[in-house]
């Protein structure tokens, strides 16, 4: 019975563990051929940078001439040019990135010295290597904290070519070592340089796995750009699965919903497409709701479009107006009651407020006296724009629904209240929760990289 309850218990925990592993995304990347491409030319440009301040360590040998031995030490090796003629990337379906670089060149320059039982010299060397053939294929993955991996699979190499010029010493010796030490470069060159390709693939792997998943809005969210499963690499493109959960600060625990399945469009005109799922929105919405961003009190400090006061309510409520002699300013306080519901559709991007409204006035002894309180739904379109590498979001009033819970002076028209608070959300409540969203959400950093002329298109 023991033995049998416990299979029921493994099999619950692989089928939990599937669960999870197989979790979808509130966002997705894909990059297509036509970004690899765009990649391949700043990535092949910036490695030309770094091979020209790359230094490389001595190396020595020993060859024999005859019955004679030759020690020889090349050091302050330095590449002084390179060339990439033709180089190539495309996508290995299942496995990663193919990088091909053909006929390329290089001219190297370093110190050698030599010794015998006979004589010793020392000079300069030039060594220049042309048809240089590298193909390389790197696998793509995620590691298991969530972060993007990439080790070498595959590298093949030829060398054409390797002439090598002696200078410094004697004229004969320089005749006569020139030649032999073609060989040894080529040997060395032949095993030494895949090996450097993968140190540098690795070191690159390492500095992935430094990069935070976790990346800061602002004071009230933060943003889990984890990968959820690994890259699902095609033909074509490469399709990159992140959580895309908003946090709030300092608390990650998970919404009580989860992402639906949704797909990016079987299109490749662009470089990349990003998926943003109303999972990511809603839990951006649970996220300011529970820190508290939502709740907003608008006073006369930051009410800049027009005079809160209770003069105000002359033109909306002649009752409050009437009720102080003296025009008094005004608070107006709005706590959200839920979570903003967030809806998409072909037209756009919808987002709902519920919440309490409280107006109160400040008297002349900064006391304040209640007005009403009510309860306050605002239908918004939420309308998306990309900006130096992020998402923002600006709110637009669409609709308004008030009803009164309690006031003090009597209310002749609940509809002038309604227009004052129509008023009072569109000059003032707003352009304050759309100062907060204008610091914009964090798109993925990509080094060296500004996205140009974005399009947003809206999905149901």
């Amino acid at each position: 019975k023991g033995e049998k309850m416990l299979k029921t218990w493994y099999s619950f925990l692989l089928c939990w563990l599937s669960l999870r592993l197989e979790a979808n995304p509130g966002l997705k990347v894909r990059i297509t051929q036509k970004g690899l491409d765009y990649g391949r030319r700043i990535g092949m440009e910036l490695l030309k940078q770094a091979i020209l301040k790359e230094t490389f360590p001595s190396w020595s040998g020993q060859e024999s001439f005859s019955v004679v031995k030759v020690n020889y030490v090349i050091s302050r090796l330095r590449i002084n040019a390179v060339d990439f003629p033709e180089t190539s990337a495309s996508f290995i379906p299942g496995t990663g990135i193919s990088l091909s670089v053909a006929h390329a060149s290089a001219m190297i320059s370093a110190d050698w010295r030599m010794n015998t039982w006979l004589l010793k010299n020392q000079g300069g060397i030039t060594v220049s290597i042309s048809g240089l053939f590298i193909a390389v294929i790197f696998k793509v993955s995620r590691d298991s904290t969530g972060h993007l991996s990439m080790l070498l699979h595959n590298c093949q190499l030829s060398i054409n070519s390797v002439k090598v010029n002696l200078n410094g010493g004697s004229s004969w010796i320089h005749s006569f070592l020139s030649g032999y030490l073609e060989k040894p470069i080529h040997t060395k060159l032949d095993k030494n340089l895949c090996l450097y390709i993968k140190y540098k693939i690795q070191m690159m792997d390492a500095e992935l796995r430094k990069h935070k998943v976790l990346s800061q809005i602002d004071a009230f969210a933060q943003i889990d750009y984890s990968l959820v499963s690994s890259p699902a690499v095609f033909k074509s493109h490469i399709n990159l699965d992140l959580k895309g959960t908003v946090y709030p600060v300092g608390n990650h625990t998970d919404p009580p919903f989860v992402p639906a399945l949704f797909a990016l469009p079987n299109q490749g005109d662009s470089m990349l497409y990003l998926g943003v799922s109303s999972y990511f929105l809603k839990s951006a919405s649970l996220a300011y709701y529970r820190a508290g961003a939502f709740n907003i009190t608008i006073s006369k400090e930051l009410a800049t479009t027009f005079n809160l006061n209770t003069a105000l309510f002359k033109d909306f409520v002649p009752e409050i107006a009437l009720s102080y002699v003296t025009a008094c300013p005004v608070l107006l306080k709005l706590m959200a009651t839920s979570p903003p519901a967030v809806s998409l559709n072909a037209d756009g991007c919808i987002l709902q407020i519920t919440s309490c409204v409280e107006v109160f006035a400040v008297l002349p002894n900064s006391t304040t006296q209640y007005i009403f309180t009510g309860n306050l739904t605002a239908s918004t379109r939420a309308n998306l724009t990309i900006t130096k590498q992020k998402l923002i979001i600006s709110l637009l009033l669409k609709r308004l629904q008030f009803s009164l819970l309690h006031s003090t002076p009597g209310f002749s028209e609940m509809s002038l209240v309604k227009n004052f608070l129509s008023y009072a959300l569109r000059t003032a409540v707003i352009p304050v929760i759309n100062d907060k969203l204008g610091k914009g959400f964090p798109l993925l950093n990509l080094a060296h990289t500004t996205l140009t002329g974005p399009v947003i298109k809206m999905n149901q």
